[in-house]
């Protein structure tokens, strides 16, 4: 038997591709899939099925892409008026070798999600695996917000039905691989590591503690940020994204054609790290480090116009591809050959980013000046520990709420380590504010330092 987990960075999302004999099965595939068909190849196996657990919101689904370069059937949930693929009925059973999965319904995170119960054959009946989509994760469960708040109530019902009555049920030896691991934004609290079983998340899981009004209260309460590119996910995901037959190819781009292409109307995305971006970049590009672009892009990326990377090293351009891509983004038209160094050598203008220590911003507060914080963490980790006196607007509703940020003081942005800083710092550049710094190491560096945070 192979069972193997693809983990996708930025992302956190889990897949899966689980073989017996000479069959396979891919579990929520992502759009970059030749690596399912290459390790079925590497196994002698053909993908037989292509399983969803829910239209998923964080990411494009690759389903479609990799029906096209195997054959394979795509099946997911009912609930849903599906362009693509086949509708699944509960108790649906998928026979891959000695191994059997039967689809069973857990509404909560989603109406139409569903988990893959996992029995092998050649050892017994019992289950020995679920596959639990966004309903149940190693230490949390699924957001349950997605409708708004006038549907987190029953969502939440629904959830603590699912996992309660259909999942846990199962047994505690049951192994859980879900959706996600930790840093995804699909939970709060998703534990670092994949490995669990029913039994262990059982004993651990703090919300498998508590009973349904507990449950449902703690989910009520909770406040997790919605990035805007979920709602194209959620229309790609339903519709299937555009089938491009493998991932796009920036062209290399002299200097001289970059600029061309960006009075054509091209965005360019800087992925070098906050302060090398301080330090030189074109005017107008927006800071996003290479491990934000699956995640910060979406916040603040439009998918009506191409898009032009610079990047600190030219071996960083397959993985900020694949991330965009993996985000929906097909329109990647070029990066610029030889970086921000190749740009200025050609005698083209840069702009710069002030950046500040920690220290040179408390001494800056202390002298009573007019300089003034934004903090583009969110709400909830602003509530947890943020300067005094410091205006919080979340790093991907800056540009919905530009009229709120003074344009009168010099403005010193932090977040938490300097990267989410230096986006926000971007945008404001790019919407014309004159002084703006990245505070480097963020509230990190401040509280390292000992200096005075208040909360709440």
């Amino acid at each position: 038997m192979l069972l193997t987990r693809i983990k996708s960075e930025g992302t956190a999302h889990n897949s899966y591709i689980v073989g017996s004999g000479m069959e396979a099965v891919v579990i929520d595939p992502r759009r970059d899939c030749r690596v399912y068909a290459d390790i079925a190849a590497q196994n002698d196996l053909r993908i037989k099925y292509i399983l969803e657990t829910h239209r998923n919101e964080d990411y494009a689904i690759g389903s479609l892409e990799l029906a096209e370069m195997t054959g394979a059937a795509i099946f997911h949930g009912p609930g849903l008026p599906w362009k693509y693929g086949n509708t699944l009925t509960e108790g649906q059973v998928f026979g891959i070798g000695a191994l059997r999965l039967t689809a069973v319904r857990t509404p909560g995170h989603t109406d139409e999600s569903v988990s893959f119960i996992m029995a092998d054959l050649s050892t017994g009946e019992s289950p020995i695996v679920v596959f639990t989509g966004d309903a149940l994760f190693v230490g949390d469960v699924g957001r349950t917000d997605l409708y708004g708040p006038e549907e987190v109530e029953r969502l939440a019902t629904s959830l603590y039905d699912s996992i309660f009555n259909k999942i846990l049920p199962l047994g505690d030896g049951v192994l859980l691989y879900a959706g996600h691991g930790g840093g995804s934004v699909c939970g709060a609290n998703i534990a670092d590591r994949d490995e669990s079983s029913l039994g262990i998340e059982r004993s651990q899981n703090h919300l498998l503690k508590m009973d349904r009004e507990a449950f449902i209260e703690y989910k009520m309460a909770e406040k997790p940020e919605r990035p805007h590119y979920f709602k194209q996910m959620e229309k790609y995901n339903l519709e299937g994204p555009p089938v491009l037959g493998g991932i796009p190819s920036p062209r290399p781009l002299s200097p001289a054609e970059f600029r061309s292409e960006i009075e054509k109307g091209a965005l360019v995305i800087d992925a070098s790290e906050p302060a090398a971006f301080g330090s030189a970049h074109i005017k107008g590009s927006l800071s996003i480090w290479l491990g934000g672009l699956p995640v910060f892009g979406g916040w603040v990326l439009p998918y009506d116009r191409p898009l032009l990377l610079v990047l600190e090293d030219r071996s960083h351009l397959d993985r900020a591809v694949r991330y965009l891509f993996r985000a929906g983004y097909d329109r990647i038209d070029g990066y610029l050959a030889g970086g921000i160094q190749g740009w200025y050598n050609s005698g083209f203008a840069i702009e710069k980013m002030p950046l500040l220590s920690v220290q040179e911003l408390k001494a800056k507060l202390e002298q009573g000046g007019s300089i003034r914080v934004l903090d583009v963490r969110s709400r909830e980790e602003w509530d947890r520990g943020h300067i005094k006196g410091s205006l919080n607007v979340h790093v991907g509703h800056l540009n919905e709420r530009i009229k709120e940020i003074p344009t009168d003081v010099p403005l010193a942005v932090v977040c938490g380590v300097g990267h989410r800083s230096g986006l926000g710092a971007s945008i404001l550049l790019r919407a014309g504010f004159k002084n703006v710094h990245n505070v480097l190491g963020s509230m990190r560096a401040w509280n390292a330092c000992g200096y005075p945070v208040s909360k709440g």
